[in-house]
């Protein structure tokens, strides 16, 4: 195999560009040509891949005498190699030291996302690219001296950097360098419930569910591999099969050190030095250039400033230059995906946002259209301290002279699109691509209860996981998880733990499965939420921070089956003995969340004035609006409940979601399969919808400069020089996320870490607005209109004249 399989895999989409992408094409469309390859070990099958639609078949024993072959898509067979050699190490000490270096570096960078308003994600093609440069040196540079005695001994270099090794590190750094759902809990309790002793007088107590719930989704995933990891037909095509690809062209042109390459190699490293020292301009000194707002340049008038407004305003044509903002997605999401993204965005921030601000629309007069908050119905902040009993209940009294707690049209608007998406998705997945999913079911069914391909010949040559090992990963977990509930760690009642294992457990399979032949990932979130709502009626405590822990439990656990399932995925395709593969995972997730959770910590105590808003941050950035919205969430849905909460007749549209979600895919499936090319399938409910439940108005920069870059580089690169976007398209695009990346951990070493140096205020930097929109927004306000800006702990009038929305 050599670097021209990801060429043939990559060339098949220039055909489908005028198609905008054709990723979406309805699987069955294509049913009746299908019928005349399905033969006894074939089914038809149409891969998501990027941007490209790969349109195999499960080649019948016509094509491949190998019935072990021939159970396996075409793709999977040009991409994986079928040759193993079992003495090929894995697991050595260069795996856990860059293993551990790059998923610490990567959980710090993610962590530090939930709570800024963007962020760019870590990127696993850096840790791809790094561990191979560093695993390549240290196998030419260290001695071959063993290290240690007897059993406690290893081999200080113990040979040729192998790909097993290199891809365990990127196992590793898959399932630790991300933030940890626990979170959720952590930093409310700190930042609204002033828990300012906490951490240090019950820190394992908060450790202990952070780690457990990551391992119960182990378990689960463990339990779900013979279905879905050991099953030839779910080919995990968005993660898997692009890092195969990926790991095959680097190896490949690196160990042949051919010219091309090292120019490649060139331009990466030159990317990331350009994206490294550009960045300190929007993010420390110049971060004028981060919303450049031409509304605000050549008008004056108040309206047009709002309008114009990158940072807490509508962002009408502003255009950023800070790669925090766009990030690697204009390259690598499909263009459909972001013609979905932008359309959704223009409508929330470009149509309702300005509609709503300008004619008091939807009680925005009395609720600031971007804010999180919860009001009275005055306006005034709601008391929610006061609502909340000694013994975590709702104060009965007061709930019944201040009515409900109410949200702003945006917030409402976000409930509504969140509905939608979920149920969406399912409506979607059902209609676009279930006759694949029920003819996949049925070839599964007709099958041996194991499968006989030649991938699982080779893995089933090493140890299985032991049952065991599973039982454990589960049941010891689960005993912590019911010690710290009945402590009331957890602020949940112990019957609320039992049922979200039990709901975490139920969707891994179905939903980890359309994930694996689609790429599309179920939120769960907010049906969780309206869950508990509803279920915590039965008893028990109605603490906030109890519904979010419930979220946790149940999400945590899916979430961490469905990556873990990738992964294993990813282990099946190298050859990398099952047992290795779960080391490696454990390994990941016992140096990541500890790093979340020193990252939190320190997060919540030197930005804690920005995040309850005594304090606001110029850039808009460290805003801590997912950490308010959750809070708020909570609030709304266990303390007050969803029944109290829809008796207002102001919540009564946000429950037409689920009715939005069901209809909606059904009327775009009756338009595509009436006009097939008119592209209806393109138009995609769960995307759409999730963006929009996603906007949260604080900061507006971005949707329209990602929307430019990917048009640019779809519409006109990929298509008119399509040689050169495959060359340096994903690896510029990934330089540009590690360049970043470096530069937020330097600027945090150098001007946060031990002591905060401000960059000085000048033209570039000013201290009302960096992007100098300086007009007096509140203008535009009634005379006595209060506005509240974060949580309910600050407040502010609007006589004064430095407050941005």
């Amino acid at each position: 195999m050599d670097t021209d399989v990801l060429t043939k895999v990559l060339g098949k989409g220039s055909e489908a560009l005028e198609y905008l992408g054709s990723e979406n094409k309805a699987l069955d469309d294509n049913e009746s040509d299908s019928k005349e390859v399905i033969e006894e070990y074939g089914v038809f099958e149409n891969i998501f891949y990027g941007d490209i639609v790969l349109t195999d078949c499960f080649c019948s024993s016509d094509e491949n005498n190998d019935p072990a072959a021939a159970m396996i898509p075409q793709i999977v067979r040009e991409l994986v190699d079928f040759e193993d050699d079992p003495t090929m190490p894995v697991i050595t000490w260069r795996f856990f030291f860059l293993s551990g270096t790059l998923t610490a570096l990567g959980a710090w960078l993610t962590q530090m996302g939930f709570f800024r308003t963007t962020y760019v994600p870590y990127s696993i093609y850096f840790v791809q690219i790094a561990a191979l440069y560093f695993g390549r040196m240290l196998a030419s540079t260290l001695p071959q001296n063993q290290i240690g005695l007897g059993r406690f001994s290893f081999e200080l270099n113990p040979g040729p950097f192998s790909i097993k090794e290199h891809v365990a590190i990127v196992l590793a750094a898959n399932t630790g360098a991300m933030n940890n759902l626990g979170d959720y809990v952590l930093a409310p309790l700190q930042i609204f419930y002033d828990k300012r002793n906490f951490w240090f007088n019950r820190r394992f107590d908060i450790l202990d569910p952070q780690l457990s719930c990551v391992f119960v989704g182990f378990s689960f995933a463990s339990f779900a591999r013979v279905f879905l990891v050991e099953n030839p037909t779910t080919p995990y095509v968005r993660l898997s099969l692009q890092q195969v690809a990926v790991f095959n062209a680097m190896r490949q042109s690196i160990e042949e050190d051919a010219a091309g390459a090292q120019k490649q190699m060139r331009v990466f490293w030159w990317f990331i030095l350009g994206f490294f020292l550009w960045q300190f301009l929007p993010e420390y000194a110049f971060p004028f250039v981060s919303s450049l707002a031409f509304l605000c340049w050549f008008s004056k008038n108040p309206k047009a400033q709002f309008l114009g407004s990158g940072l807490g305003g509508a962002g009408f044509l502003t255009v950023t230059l800070d790669w925090s903002n766009i990030g690697s997605q204009c390259v690598y999401y499909p263009y459909w995906a972001q013609v979905n993204i932008f359309a959704s965005s223009v409508i929330a921030a470009w149509i309702l946002i300005p509609v709503a601000f300008f004619t008091n629309a939807w009680d925005s007069a009395i609720y600031p259209i971007q804010s999180q908050a919860l009001y009275l119905r005055n306006g005034s902040v709601y008391p929610t301290a006061d609502l909340i009993t000694a013994s975590y209940g709702l104060n009965e009294t007061l709930f019944e002279e201040i009515g409900p707690p109410l949200m702003s049209a945006q917030l409402r608007w976000n409930y509504f699109a969140a509905y939608v998406a979920y149920l969406g998705s399912f409506v979607s997945c059902a209609l676009f691509q279930g006759p694949n999913l029920w003819r996949t079911f049925k070839t599964y069914r007709q099958a041996k209860p194991t499968s006989n391909d030649r991938l699982t010949e080779i893995i089933r040559r090493y140890p299985a996981v032991p049952i065991w090992w599973n039982f454990v990963l589960f049941i010891v977990p689960v005993i912590i998880l019911i010690i710290l509930t009945a402590k009331g760690v957890l602020y949940m009642p112990i019957y609320m733990l039992f049922i979200g294992l039990a709901i975490g457990a139920v969707i891994v399979l179905p939903m980890a499965f359309i994930y694996s032949v689609s790429g599309y990932q179920m939120q769960v979130g907010y049906f969780n939420e309206l869950f508990y709502g509803y279920a915590i009626n039965a008893g028990g405590s109605r603490h906030p921070v109890g519904a979010l822990s419930y979220r946790v439990i149940s999400g945590q656990c899916w979430y961490e089956a469905q990556s873990m399932l990738a992964d294993m995925k990813l282990g099946h395709y190298f050859h990398i003995p099952p047992r290795k593969v779960l080391l490696a995972q454990i390994w990941g997730i016992c140096v990541g969340v500890p790093v979340n959770y020193a990252t939190i910590l320190w997060v919540c105590q030197t930005k804690g004035d920005i995040l309850k808003g005594l304090v606001t941050d110029p850039n808009r950035q460290w805003t801590g609006q997912t950490v308010i919205s959750l809070n708020n969430q909570s609030i709304s849905f266990a303390l007050v409940g969803p029944k109290r909460l829809f008796a207002d007749a102001i919540y009564t549209p946000m429950l037409y979601g689920f009715l939005v979600g069901a209809v909606a895919p059904c009327i775009l499936y009756l338009l595509h399969r009436r006009w097939p090319r008119a592209c209806f399938d393109l138009w995609s409910i769960p995307v759409f919808f999730d963006n929009f439940e996603n906007y949260y108005g604080n900061i507006s920069v971005y949707f329209f400069t990602l929307f430019m870059l990917g048009t640019l580089n779809h519409l006109w690169v990929k298509r008119y020089y399509y040689a050169f976007w495959k060359k340096y398209a994903y690896l510029c695009s990934a330089a540009a996320d590690t360049g970043y990346n470096f530069n937020l951990l330097i600027i945090f070493v150098a001007f946060s870490a031990a002591k905060t140096i401000p960059m000085a205020n000048w033209w570039g930097n000013n201290a009302q607005s960096v992007e100098r929109c300086r007009s007096n927004l509140l203008q535009l306000c009634p005379p006595n209109f209060t506005l509240i800006l974060q949580a309910s702990t600050f407040r502010r009038k609007a006589n004064e004249p430095d407050l941005y929305l």
